[in-house]
């Protein structure tokens, strides 16, 4: 397996990241153990996980992935090995009200210091690898999010920082702000990106690449759409768009009509027959495909089983051909950006 510099940070990472936001619902505990067993076995050394996790979330269930995480590593004796991530939880931006700290999940000192505090207690750590606020606060000034994570890095509870679900101008307005105030910078920016959601290759991609920032792309199969568990009009029990289509509210809904959707469904359809013609799945096809680019340090994984984590984890030592990846280009120029509700735009 490969390893990548986190941005301009002194990490090197495995380049496929262990995403862990199934753990403590879709995967029950000693599932999550033998998930990460496996992974550690692969030789993945880098773990993701949040304080709101796992998803959806729920006030019910916020911090128990961290408390799973933080339990198996104390048993295996591994906190060393591991480069370690989690999220600080940040508005919801109308999508939703957080249920973390009674949806006061603004970015400044105070939240911050008890998320982080709190991320530690359920890790059983004294420190963070990589810190990432989850959802940006635009509403902030950078530095005042900044200040705070600086003064982390400086106690030694945090070693670099990051954000996820952060556009464009913020990622350039939180590195401007980072420069001019002598603060820490953003050296990782965790984003949705697959075959099915092709934006970051435009204008983040270009902000990565000139300003030393990594992208971490998380969902490189889109939701599992890529999976083709979706395709020919099924709703697999337990699997998470048929919960959100099934059961979930007009939020879920809408979310899940972003993932699977003719125009998503239609993509996967055609990606099985360049997976096919490989002898690969479609899985192993999004990864590989996800890894291979030039911005990407490491690409975030998930799983609820071990045997969906060995589909994913055939894609370490994959290298996809120019005609192959010729192949799947055409078919998004056929179908640009299934995720978009237009189809056409490029953020």
């Amino acid at each position: 397996m490969n390893r990548k510099r986190l941005g301009t940070s002194p990490m090197y990472v495995t380049d496929i990241c262990m995403g862990t936001m199934t753990f403590g619902l879709q995967a029950d505990e000693p599932t999550s153990f033998a998930i990460m067993d496996r992974a550690v076995e692969a030789g993945v050394d880098f773990f993701d996980t949040a304080e709101m996790y796992p998803v959806p979330p729920s006030a019910k269930l916020f911090g128990v992935t961290e408390q799973i995480v933080g339990r198996w590593m104390k048993e295996r004796g591994n906190r060393d090995q591991i480069i370690l991530a989690t999220k600080v939880t940040g508005p919801g931006h109308g999508w939703f009200r957080p249920d973390i700290r009674h949806g006061f999940t603004a970015l400044d000192r105070r939240q911050i210091f008890k998320a982080v505090e709190d991320s530690l207690r359920r890790l059983q750590t004294d420190y963070i690898d990589l810190y990432q606020t989850h959802w940006p606060d635009h509403g902030m000034r950078q530095e005042d999010t900044l200040e705070p994570l600086t003064e982390l890095i400086q106690q030694g509870k945090v070693r670099a920082i990051g954000a996820s679900n952060e556009t464009c101008w913020g990622l350039m307005k939180n590195l401007w702000a980072a420069e001019t105030h002598g603060l820490a910078r953003m050296d990782t920016v965790q984003n949705n990106f697959s075959l099915i959601n092709r934006r970051c290759e435009s204008e983040l991609a270009q902000v990565c690449r000139k300003e030393g920032v990594s992208l971490l792309p998380y969902s490189p199969l889109g939701g599992g759409v890529l999976t083709g568990k979706y395709n020919d009009g099924q709703l697999p029990a337990g699997a998470r768009f048929t919960d959100y289509i099934n059961n979930g509210g007009p939020r879920q809904k809408r979310m899940a009509s972003r993932f699977v959707n003719d125009r998503s469904l239609e993509t996967t359809a055609r990606l099985a027959v360049i997976a096919r013609d490989l002898g690969i799945s479609v899985t192993t096809l999004s990864v590989a495909w996800s890894k291979q680019h030039d911005f990407v340090a490491s690409t975030i994984i998930g799983a609820t089983t071990v045997a969906q984590l060995e589909e994913s984890l055939k894609a370490a030592d994959l290298v996809l051909d120019a005609e192959t990846l010729a192949r799947i280009d055409e078919i998004d120029v056929a179908i640009p950006n299934p995720m978009t509700e237009d189809g056409l735009r490029r953020l």
